[in-house]
């Protein structure tokens, strides 16, 4: 099978949306007036981003969610998106389990796939997403001020806890192992949710390499500080009880990455639009903490003391 067989077969579809998809040299998006496209690029390497034995539709799904995540956050719509892919050979029930699980979360959410590349290659995925929002109205890093609430939606440290059942570090019964490896390897992107604050949120980014990692971004871009309450971590993993000690909890649920969830940021006279928000998408979200002048991100306890303990989130390069 050639390169453009293998894009005929499993990855040509008609476009609704989108004026020209798959087929010429560039698809043409034309978002509607008022609206600014939103765009952004997400990479997964065999190896260092998903194990190489992952079921191909799972594989599919994430590729595209870890994506979509990112609209999320800034608040726009889906539109359309391409695909780039490098495959060390061309395995048709391989490609057929990609393309279902890749296809299955696009339609979900009416993302068209408009266009990309194919290549022979060690195996990566690449991902370019285009989304869109009213002018003005995006979610951004920057709009976090001294006084806000600090939010996370769904839950932290379960995709975490996969990573260290998987690599041999902790053992997990089979049941808590597959519950856990479905929020690795099928996360939910809360596109829903970050529609709904449009207009409620102040700033918002989605968490991808750990909260207190990706938070710093917002505090940085923001020219703020955080204070989190780290009592609230055992209510924010699912398979909290998993846990070996309360030190791993706290290191899956504040440092772990690969949730895909959004943390975001809203003034307290917000909070019953943050609960209608969050009640509109169905989707659960947390209090964790709150945004303070004094910038640096500081741990507490439950009584409000201090919590001397580093926590490292992911890295690309570490």
């Amino acid at each position: 099978m050639g390169e453009f067989d293998l894009i005929a077969r499993y990855f040509t579809r008609p476009v609704h949306r989108a004026a020209l998809g798959v087929g010429d040299d560039c698809a043409l998006l034309a978002p509607a007036a008022g609206m600014q496209l939103a765009v952004s690029s997400d990479m997964l390497v065999e190896g260092r981003h998903f194990f190489a034995d992952v079921d191909p539709e799972a594989l599919g799904h994430k590729a595209l969610a870890v994506n979509l995540s990112d609209l999320a956050a800034c608040g726009a719509r889906p539109l359309a998106f391409t695909l780039a892919l490098a495959l060390p050979r061309v395995d048709a029930p391989w490609l057929a389990g990609f393309s279902r699980g890749l296809l299955a979360l696009a339609d979900a959410h009416g993302c068209e796939l408009v266009g990309g590349d194919t290549t022979q290659g060690p195996l990566n995925i690449c991902i370019t997403v285009f989304g869109e929002v009213p002018a003005g109205q995006a979610l951004l890093r920057s709009g976090a001020r001294a006084g806000d609430d600090l939010y996370v939606s769904g839950t932290l440290g379960d995709a975490r806890l996969a990573l260290e059942a998987l690599l041999g570090h902790t053992p997990l019964a089979p049941e808590v192992l597959a519950a856990a490896r479905l929020r690795l390897e099928q996360p939910t992107p809360r596109v829903a949710l970050g529609l709904a604050l449009r207009g409620v949120a102040s700033s918002a980014m989605d968490v991808s390499d750990g909260l207190l990692g990706d938070l710093s971004h917002i505090l940085k871009a923001s020219g703020v500080g955080a204070r989190i309450d780290t009592s609230i971590t055992a209510t924010l993993m699912a398979q909290a009880g998993a846990a070996t000690s309360p030190e791993q909890l706290h290191q899956c649920t504040l440092a772990g990455g690969d949730d895909y969830e959004l943390a975001f940021t809203a003034p307290p006279s917000q909070r019953a639009a943050v609960v209608a928000a969050a009640q509109a998408s169905q989707t659960p979200v947390a209090r964790i903490g709150s945004i303070e002048a004094e910038p640096g991100l500081r741990l507490v306890d439950g009584q409000g003391r201090p919590v001397e303990r580093h926590y490292a989130s992911f890295d690309h390069f570490g």
